[in-house]
């Protein structure tokens, strides 16, 4: 797979400056949503943003330069199409955007997660010191999971939250795009 890769010869500058803009949008968006409903401060908030948005960006890249070659010639004719001209040529292609769009959505938000629930974990625990272990009643072992199972759940609520408004914002900027 790798003998066959080749840099392009060609390099979508539009495309990457769209996904600059992208990040600039989501990234401020995602760190209020953080803010308000995880209560981080601020400077913690934008962090993560960040962290969350460049590393899934990335990410997501590799992702599509991986598949991108597997695709059909006509699919990426038209991929091609609407990169450097901004249209389709078929009018049949609607459908998998439509389809690739979900798929990219929940993608996006399960790897938000999982990357801001590593950082959370792997951040907290570089400061903390290690304890021994005390016996720990079992009414406190309950109290303790429960406490873990509603973070969890605050977490994937605030990231689907996040995730949803960046989408929609970035959905409103193709739109004025396209009608341009």
């Amino acid at each position: 797979m790798l003998e066959d890769f080749s840099f392009p010869k060609i390099l979508p500058i539009g495309a990457v400056l769209f996904d600059f803009l992208f990040l600039l949008v989501a990234i401020p968006i995602e760190a209020y949503v953080l803010h308000w409903w995880l209560k981080f401060d601020k400077k913690t908030s934008i962090f993560y943003a960040i962290a969350i948005n460049v590393f899934s960006s990335v990410i997501g890249w590799i992702i599509f330069f991986i598949i991108e070659p597997l695709l059909p010639v006509q699919v990426r004719s038209e991929l091609i199409n609407y990169v450097f001209f901004n249209n389709f040529k078929s009018s049949r292609i609607y459908t998998y955007v439509v389809l690739a769009a979900f798929l990219i959505f929940f993608a996006t938000f399960l790897m938000k997660f999982l990357l801001l629930k590593l950082f959370l974990i792997s951040l907290d625990e570089i400061g903390k010191k290690v304890e021994e272990p005390a016996e720990i009643s079992p009414r406190n072992r309950w109290r303790r999971v429960s406490i873990a199972k509603l973070h969890n759940t605050s977490l994937i609520t605030t990231t689907l939250i996040a995730n949803s408004l960046s989408y929609t914002a970035i959905t409103l900027i193709l739109l004025i795009r396209g009608n341009r």
